[in-house]
């Protein structure tokens, strides 16, 4: 009897908004697997929410297994590192480096940083504007890094939304890219020229540019080492077996763990809040003006150009890897069955890797 009391006890715990992130849980879990978005990612936030969410959770709390996950990967900024070296594994800078001016893109492209940067300043003090700002990095683990960094209130809201706008990046940019562009511009043909990138530059790229960041931004270090790190990994070819452990065994454990640690930051009384509305609000925010910033400057460099851009590479400039640039992909096939825009906008998403690791290097340094 004992025993029963004490279990049907527990419920006298339970309130409506524990019910509510059942609810926002079992919603990520569905994306993951109906929809097929991000589902290394989703499921583990999904489930993750709902295990924190029972009452006296054993799952969290000075013992629980996820907060001993948090303290050893995540509030010292170990998984997003580690994970970085399997993204940089995994991305072949071959297209970027044979067609260099593509970078320029990236660049662009992480205009929403700043922008939301000032709309968040309104509504949070300086470096919780800051953390929420890098979100349109679209960059999960750089997110995770700069909040963690500035000690933001809201981390457990700046990692949902920057995962959740990353899963649907294939919904928000095409409405997005429509808008701004003419059919006559989507069919814009941009036929790709191979050249040959020697082994020696593919090499020398990412040590270089470890070097040239890290003079301009220091903060940036550890972000751009170590997805440079992965990549020399992979282009060096001596380390065939560890290029192909970073990018599958590496990189799919550390997602997991990342994936389901991040919701100890998803407890009801913290995420239920009209605050974590608005900076999900400014997230989405952030990711429009993204693509918005990469379309547009491609449709001011073609008032110059001879041979005219397909401004839809432009969008690809954010850094979700390799969802932007086969959403630029999709939609050129779409417009017209030959136009392949693949290995253009490719260059463009890595080009984008590389400048969302920078700016929030360089959020760092402004707010660090």
């Amino acid at each position: 009897m004992e025993a029963l009391l004490e279990v049907f006890g527990n419920f006298a715990n339970l309130d409506g908004k524990m019910c509510v992130m059942w609810l926002i849980g079992g919603i990520l879990i569905y994306l993951a697997i109906k929809k097929d978005m991000e589902p290394t990612l989703l499921l583990p936030i999904g489930f993750g929410a709902i295990l924190v969410n029972l009452p006296l959770s054993g799952a969290i709390g000075e013992h629980g297994p996820l907060t001993t996950l948090y303290n050893a990967g995540i509030a010292n900024e170990l998984f997003p590192l580690i994970l970085f070296i399997g993204i940089g594994a995994m991305i072949d800078f071959g297209p970027l480096l044979s067609n260099p001016k593509l970078m320029l893109f990236g660049a662009a492209a992480q205009f929403g940083i700043f922008f939301t940067l000032c709309m968040a300043s309104l509504f949070f003090v300086d470096k919780d504007a800051a953390s929420i700002a890098i979100i349109g990095a679209a960059d999960g683990p750089t997110s995770i890094v700069v909040a963690q960094a500035l000690d933001s209130d809201y981390i457990g809201a700046i990692m949902v939304a920057a995962y959740s706008y990353m899963a649907l990046v294939p919904i928000i940019q095409p409405p997005v890219i429509k808008l701004l562009t003419t059919k006559k511009e989507r069919m814009i043909r941009m036929p790709y020229v191979q050249r040959e990138v020697s082994q020696t530059t593919k090499i020398l790229f990412p040590i270089i540019l470890t070097i040239i960041a890290g003079l301009v931004a220091p903060d940036s270090v550890a972000l751009i080492g170590f997805l440079m790190f992965g990549n020399l990994i992979r282009e060096c070819g001596v380390l065939n077996s560890l290029s192909e452990t970073a990018q599958k065994v590496l990189a799919n454990l550390v997602t997991i763990f990342l994936g389901i640690t991040i919701a100890c930051q998803m407890q009801a009384e913290k995420f239920l809040s009209p605050a974590t509305l608005l900076i999900m609000g400014l997230g989405l925010v952030a990711f429009i003006v993204d693509t918005a910033g990469g379309v547009l400057f491609a449709k001011f460099l073609n008032l110059f150009l001879k041979t005219k851009m397909n401004p839809m590479i432009g969008a690809a400039g954010i850094s979700a890897f390799p969802m932007a640039g086969r959403v630029v992909h999709k939609m050129a096939l779409k417009e017209d069955p030959q136009n392949f825009l693949l290995m253009q906008a490719t260059g463009v998403n890595v080009s984008g890797q590389i400048a969302s690791v920078i700016a929030g290097g360089m959020i760092l340094n402004f707010f660090g």
